[in-house]
């Protein structure tokens, strides 16, 4: 029992980074980034191919962070320049798309639906295998307090006001001299930096990944963190990402609590149970569990 809660909690611990870089793209900045599955399957494959060619981990999870970065960095500029922002999610969710496309169909360098196997992890060869999960879980449980620390320090920065001015009204703040579109790559190319580090953790965690774990769905519970969360908290998102987490391993034992259910059944009314739980949090909280943080001043 303790070895399952402990897999789970470091499935949350990537979950959850993967949901601040949504909420710093979306929630924060106002980018919404339906490609998220591909740019997250960019950096497993980035990461893991390093790795397994003898780059080290540590140098493997900055290609994959630097490579998801770039190409972020490069969607914005290229989309944002020919096109308004409201056609900036459907761009986003093609790119995901030809990523996972191509995840799937260059054999020659991701072994297509086969998937890559045998994915060096982390001081592997140094920590025996019995308490490796015990490391894997305070590595990743660090490496989220890190990314929620970066994130709260840009919130209450310069660039912070700037981020949250350009998702409230970019008109406002290009009248104010802020450059704009400047700043969208920015926002999405430091998410995609966040996006690259839980894809690389996400690889370390199987040591195995093929093109059926980026489907959509890792789209749908990231936006189900961020909305449970809050907005723009980050604090919350890791909240979320707990609570969608339960929802999710809960709704296991459905069969144990009522015998007689087939899977097929199981299956169902697991979403069921999602679903209405996630109805019942935007009736009752629809500002999601924690605010986002503000600037406060004193008007004398």
């Amino acid at each position: 029992m303790i070895s399952y809660v402990v897999l789970i909690a470091i499935v949350v611990c990537f979950s959850a980074i993967l949901g601040l870089a949504l909420n710093f793209q979306w929630g924060s900045g106002g980018m919404v980034n339906f490609g998220l599955a591909g740019f997250y399957a960019l950096a497993a494959y980035t990461c893991a191919l390093c790795a397994l060619h003898g780059t080290g981990t540590f140098v493997a999870v900055l290609i994959a962070m630097a490579v998801t970065a770039a190409l972020s960095a490069l969607v914005a500029l290229v989309t944002l320049r020919v096109t308004e922002e409201d056609y900036f999610a459907i761009v986003t969710l093609g790119v995901g798309e030809m990523l996972r496309l191509i995840a799937l169909n260059e054999d020659w360098l991701t072994k297509g639906a086969l998937g890559l196997s045998g994915i060096p992890r982390p001081l592997g060869g140094v920590i025996h295998a019995e308490y490796y999960q015990y490391f894997l879980l305070a590595l990743s449980a660090g490496l989220l307090a890190g990314v929620a620390w970066f994130l709260g320090v840009i919130a209450r920065s310069p660039f912070g006001r700037v981020v949250r001015a350009v998702r409230e009204d970019d008109i406002v703040a290009a009248t104010l001299g802020k450059r704009v579109r400047w700043a969208r790559v920015r926002i999405f190319a430091i998410g995609g930096a966040i996006i690259g580090l839980a894809g690389s953790l996400h690889g370390f965690y199987y040591e195995y990944i093929d093109p059926t774990q980026f489907s959509n769905v890792v789209v749908a519970y990231a936006f189900m963190a961020v909305i449970a969360g809050g907005r723009g908290s980050a604090k919350g998102v890791i909240l979320g990402a707990c609570s969608v987490m339960l929802l999710l391993e809960g709704t296991r034992f459905i069969k144990d609590w009522i015998p007689g259910l087939e899977s097929t059944q199981v299956s169902a009314l697991r979403i069921i149970l999602i679903g209405l739980g996630l109805i019942l949090l935007l009736v009752y909280r629809p500002q999601g569990f924690m605010r986002e943080y503000r600037l406060q001043a004193e008007i004398k």
